[in-house]
């Protein structure tokens, strides 16, 4: 368990992946969210996608928090030939995204922002996803039987789908469903060390 010297941690994300995550960490910590814009300045690409919007999701935090507490956000997207994949807003684009991914490789990057009274520092993790061809009764399986409308690409890597279209993942299993568990522990430990 990571001793925390009297931080007090706060989890800025409503997904229950990460709340899971969080717990398996073993360490307290509370949920607290805002509803943030998650749009982003055309001409970012890849990794300053989600490092942009990590901040955003910071910003209401910034006058409370006081010292001895940590904050922590995460964004997680999917990159695919150049082309930024966020969250679906309906089956039909959940469907249109799986098929787009369908037979290729893609990058899931999430960008985590700890926020003390001292700094803000954001750590992104990259991990490349292989897709085989999915058949179009597979993806409309899939999106009707577990709606991918709360996660980034349209898919879980947890969830049907990814255990029969993923054929391998190269980097961190954790990242892709949310949360790159092992770097953002080492931070955590680092911050409160200090």
């Amino acid at each position: 368990m990571l001793e925390l010297n009297g931080y007090e941690v706060i989890l800025a994300s409503g997904s229950p992946r990460r709340k899971m995550f969080f717990e398996q960490l073993g360490i307290p910590f509370k949920i607290e969210t805002f509803s943030v814009d998650e749009s982003f300045p055309t001409g970012l690409e890849e990794v300053e996608i989600a490092k942009y919007i990590v901040t955003q999701k910071s910003l209401p935090f910034r006058k409370s928090v006081t010292s001895k507490k940590l904050i922590v956000t995460a964004d997680t997207i999917v990159w695919c030939e150049n082309q930024y994949l966020g969250k679906p807003k309906d089956l039909e684009q959940a469907k249109e995204m799986l098929a787009f991914l369908s037979g290729k490789s893609h990058k899931v990057i999430t960008s985590v922002g700890f926020l003390t009274h001292k700094v803000f520092e954001i750590l992104s993790e990259t991990t490349i996803v292989h897709f085989k061809k999915l058949s179009s009764d597979e993806i409309s399986h899939y999106i009707n039987s577990q709606p991918p409308l709360d996660k980034a690409g349209a898919y879980g890597i947890q969830d049907w789908i990814g255990e029969i279209g993923i054929t391998k993942i190269e980097g961190s299993y954790t990242n892709v469903v949310g949360l790159p568990l092992a770097q953002v522990k080492e931070h955590i430990k680092l911050l409160t060390q200090k």
